[in-house]
Parts: structure tokens; C-alpha cells; sequence
């Protein structure tokens, strides 16, 4: 496939938000990390497209429901909208790890949807997350991964186990700025 198309597939919590171990279960719950508002509008600025892929358990475990959760995306597009940002397309997976799908991270379902959405080549589709989910689940689908700091950033680097060669960075803004540099 060749294709022009320039995507960047970005997980939400620990990434765009803060995170919770308690899970973020209500709107005001999301709390956005500032510098990765704006860092997605700089993004939108450079002519990529801006996806999200997410698991959201919290529904298989009861914590929200899928209101709450087009509550929280709202919030998130709102505030996004404040800093001259927005997201193009956003999926998410609310499947409990216990009955994952082929759309729960780290399977590839969500981000391959994407690729296909926007008919991006995944060699050249960087898929930024804070964890190793996130991290398998952009190998899986054939996209460059990358880690973040923030979120659960920290705890999966000290954890070990991290491809060799993984780009790490302090935070999504310090990704975009190399990115498009």
C-alpha cells in the first residue's frame, strides 16, 4: 500500500490524561495533561491525522457506562477545541481482560481499524502509550512504537522487558516535538 496519509495512533489515558490505578470513571475524572493538548494541535498543524485507541474496561467491570465514557470523549473534545486541537477518529475497546476481543489491547483490532480509516501504511504510523499493551499492540499491527513517561510510563520502563531500540519520551508534547521537528 503506498499511501501519503500521515497518522499518529495515540492511547488515551497516561497520554492525553492523567491516569488512575482507580480507573478515570466519570468526566470529571479526566483530568488532560495540558502540554499533550497542545501537542496534538501541533499535530493537526503539520498535517497528521490523530487517532485514539483505547481500553476502556472500566464498562465490562461496571465502574461507567458507554455514556459516561461519550461524556469523558466529549470533555476531552472540548478541551482539545480550546488549544485549536482535535482528534479524527477514536476507538475504544470495552472488553475485560478476562473476554478480551481481538480489539483489546494488545491485540492489533483497534489500531488496525484505524490504519484502515485512513488508509495509512503502518511502517510509517507512530503508536504512542504508556504501557506495554500499548507498545505490543502497535508491533502487532506493524506500527512504530513509542513510550511515554507519563501515565504508566515510568512503572513499564522499571518494569524491563522493552523491545530494544524503543524510542522513550518525557511526555507526548516531547515526542511531537522531535517528530516535527
Amino acid at each position: 500500500m503506498i499511501t501519503n496519509n500521515k497518522l499518529v495512533i495515540l492511547d488515551r489515558d497516561g497520554v492525553i490524561n492523567l491516569d488512575s490505578d482507580n480507573y478515570v470513571k466519570s468526566p470529571d475524572e479526566w483530568i488532560p495533561i495540558n502540554s499533550s493538548l497542545q501537542a496534538i494541535a501541533k499535530l493537526n498543524l503539520a498535517g497528521f491525522k490523530v487517532a485514539v485507541a483505547t481500553n476502556q474496561s472500566g464498562i465490562a467491570r461496571g465502574y461507567f457506562d458507554q455514556v459516561t465514557l461519550t461524556l469523558m470523549h466529549k470533555k476531552m473534545e472540548l478541551a482539545l477545541a480550546e488549544h485549536g486541537a482535535h482528534i479524527d477518529a477514536l476507538e475504544f475497546c470495552p472488553d475485560h481482560p478476562d473476554t478480551a476481543g481481538p480489539n483489546r489491547k494488545p491485540n492489533p483490532g483497534m489500531a488496525l481499524k484505524l490504519l484502515e480509516l485512513f488508509q495509512a501504511n503502518p511502517a510509517d504510523t507512530w503508536f504512542i502509550g504508556d504501557s506495554m499493551s500499548d507498545v505490543n499492540c502497535a508491533l502487532n499491527a506493524g506500527c512504530k512504537p513509542a513510550l511515554v513517561k507519563t501515565g504508566k510510563g515510568e512503572r513499564t520502563i522499571a518494569k524491563g522487558g522493552l523491545p530494544e531500540n524503543l524510542p522513550i519520551f518525557e511526555n507526548l508534547a516531547d515526542f511531537v516535538s522531535q517528530l516535527i521537528r
